[in-house]
């Protein structure tokens, strides 16, 4: 049996080189490959001595030459394959060790040169990978470090590979090069806002406990060309399996915490945000997110932006399904587990800002709607105050409740009063009754309209909206304005004796 090694990266190599070797495999190798398995004791075949051939063009080329891949591709069932080989003088190859110089590690690095990165591109490995793949049968492809254990494994208790096992290693080689092609071409791309062709690579990163629902399988998979994705340097401390919905949700809450420096707590169900408030303590700001709407509330997902206490997590544990927090108290992490088995606690390590400029993706029949994601709130130095005069407290529940409109699902109301959520109307196709929602939450839960700050996503096409709000006591609207009819707005708000301020922004979240 006879393999064939090229690879940037060693890792495990040693081992699974010498599991081959101590089966009766011969072992080729190319450059820098050989040179590491000769350093450990390792006899073997340089592919020059294959190939009759000299390295070329500084590495460029060494293995793109026939007497390499008719080894590979050469099927043993085939008698013309085979009188080839033996024309020719061709030995043939039954497994392909190859992965891929480091093209994704090496642009991802600040300043790195285009030179840099086009000697990154791969030639000779992925042919070889493919070459393989296709003739899984007969040469089996292993391109990650990963695989070896694996693999080692079945040749010693079977002697082979069985077919399945081949057929698996094929996939995953295909996988593999693709998801190699598309982080070049999306490199290439990149000056390129919407370009002609648009490749989106995934991994794996876990299966998931269901989907949307509990008979539909899931799993959770990130974008390969991303520097950070949902569940980077995440923790899972307690708890059953993540979800589907649990994910949704964590990324919408996510978001929405991002928004703000002060100690914050967003509790999101569903998609949508239910309970918003900050406050001096992480503790308080818990305490009025629930006390928004503690009803929808229940089950749903916990963020917060600071250290969660004792006092805060015995609180928490009697009713939310995931919590997720920079840090917890020992005695915090300790009394979340001893209350509730179910509820899952994660900790969230990353310290690095969100970036800006990723796309958002929807899935439509058949394609893929793309587009730019959501926009930060403008500063309020950009906002026009259209009616009315406001004041410093008036000016910062506004600034939040326009926050938190722009992640919740459209038509959008969001009533504010001290920055807390006190009602929020969501994903309604009347913007109207987005409003009456929101206001009716408000009284189902004790809250006081009067005085509180009104938010929408989008501009106000008539008054009878914002009317609805300003008969149960909201004094200040923000919206994007933009309508026709802005001025019958403005004059209802005026005649209310409220504030009006529009942004000149829409945020439509479908």
């Amino acid at each position: 049996m006879r393999a064939l090694i090229s690879t940037w990266d060693k890792s495990g190599l040693d081992t699974f080189a010498r599991g081959l070797a101590g089966l009766g495999w011969r072992l080729v190798a190319s450059g820098n490959t050989a040179a590491a398995l000769e350093a450990v004791g390792l006899p073997v075949e340089h592919v020059e001595a294959v190939t009759g051939s000299p390295e070329m063009l500084g590495g460029r080329v060494k293995t793109l030459h026939p007497r390499v891949h008719a080894g590979i591709l050469a099927r043993r069932d085939e008698d013309a394959d085979v009188a080839t080989l033996e024309e020719h003088g061709i030995e043939a190859f039954d497994l392909v060790c190859v992965n891929l110089y480091p093209f994704e590690d090496v642009t991802a690095r600040r300043g790195v040169t285009e030179a840099d990165a086009v000697e990154m591109i791969d030639i000779g490995g992925p042919s070889m990978l493919r070459g393989a793949a296709k003739n899984f049968a007969h040469c089996a492809p292993v391109c990650r470090p990963g695989q070896y254990g694996a693999v080692l494994e079945e040749l010693r208790s079977s002697g082979e590979l069985a077919p399945e096992t081949r057929r698996r290693l094929a996939a995953e080689a295909f996988a593999h090069t693709a998801a190699y092609e598309a982080a070049i071409a999306t490199w290439f791309n990149a000056r390129e806002e919407f370009p002609d062709s648009l490749v989106v690579s995934l991994d794996k990163v876990q299966d998931l406990r269901y989907g949307e629902n509990p008979h539909q399988g899931a799993a959770y998979y990130a974008e390969r060309s991303a520097r950070r994705h949902l569940l980077s340097r995440v923790e899972q401390l307690h708890g059953p399996e993540l979800s589907f919905n649990n994910l949704f949700d964590l990324n919408g809450a996510r978001a929405l915490a991002r928004e703000f420096t002060l100690p914050a707590c967003v509790i999101v169900k569903h998609a949508n945000p239910c309970g918003v408030a900050v406050a001096p303590t992480i503790e308080e700001a818990y305490d009025r997110a629930l006390a928004s709407d503690p009803t929808s509330a229940y089950g749903g997902v916990v963020v917060l932006n600071r250290r969660v206490p004792l006092s805060a997590a015995e609180k928490i544990a009697v009713s939310a399904d995931l919590v997720f927090a920079p840090e917890y108290e020992a005695p915090a992490l300790d009394a979340i587990r001893e209350r509730r088995k179910m509820i899952r606690v994660l900790v969230d390590r990353e310290r690095r800002k969100a970036e800006a400029g990723e796309r958002s993706y929807k899935r439509v029949l058949g394609g893929m709607l793309v587009q730019d994601s959501d926009a930060e709130i403008e500063d309020r130095d950009h906002w026009q105050l259209v009616t009315g005069e406001l004041g410093e407290p008036q000016w910062g529940d506004l600034v939040f409740a326009a926050r938190v409109c722009k992640h919740v699902a459209s038509n959008a109301i969001v009533l504010v009063k001290d920055l807390q959520t006190i009602g929020i109307g969501a994903g309604q196709m009347s913007r109207v009754d987005a409003v009456r929602i929101a206001v009716e939450k408000a009284a189902e839960f004790g809250h006081e309209p009067k005085g509180s700050a009104l938010a929408s996503d989008a501009f106000f096409p008539f008054p009878d909206g914002p009317q609805i709000a300003l008969d149960a006591g909201t004094t200040s609207i923000v919206q994007p304005g933009g309508s026709r009819r802005d001025e019958d707005v403005i004059g209802a708000v005026a005649q209310a004796g409220a504030a009006m301020v529009f942004t000149g922004r829409r945020h439509f979240r479908h």
